[in-house]
């Protein structure tokens, strides 16, 4: 008898989730569109976009250097699951006036790109 290894897409996110510290900074494939425009390594440079390294934990717009817009800076979020996840789904739903314009509908590709931005540490 052969165990059947295929997952359900919520197995599938739970496995990714509970697997993060393991693949710790192996990006996923989900996350080859957010490097156009942001880098995610420890120098803190940035692109277009932010760079994501130690982005989870921190408060919106608060990385030095950046010109973040008004509407971010003040959004007052500070960026976790829940807040990342929302932004991710839809940038300018969450904070109108954002100048993120791409958004990430999987909510399973959401989970992945999240599970490695809470590798960079």
């Amino acid at each position: 008898m052969t165990a059947n290894l295929s997952l359900t897409p919520v197995a599938a996110v739970a496995a990714m989730l509970f697997a993060a510290p393991v693949m710790a900074q192996t990006a996923p494939s989900a996350f080859n569109a957010c490097r156009a425009c942001h880098s995610v390594e420890s120098d803190g440079k940035s692109g277009i976009g932010p760079n994501l390294h130690g982005v989870v934990g921190r408060p919106a717009a608060s990385l030095p250097g950046f010109g973040y817009s008004p509407a971010l800076r003040s959004s007052k979020l500070r960026w976790d699951d829940q807040s990342l996840d929302d932004f991710l789904a839809a940038p300018s739903k969450k904070v109108p006036g954002t100048r993120m314009p791409i958004s990430t509908p999987d909510p399973a590709k959401r989970a992945a790109i999240i599970a490695y931005l809470k590798s960079l540490k």
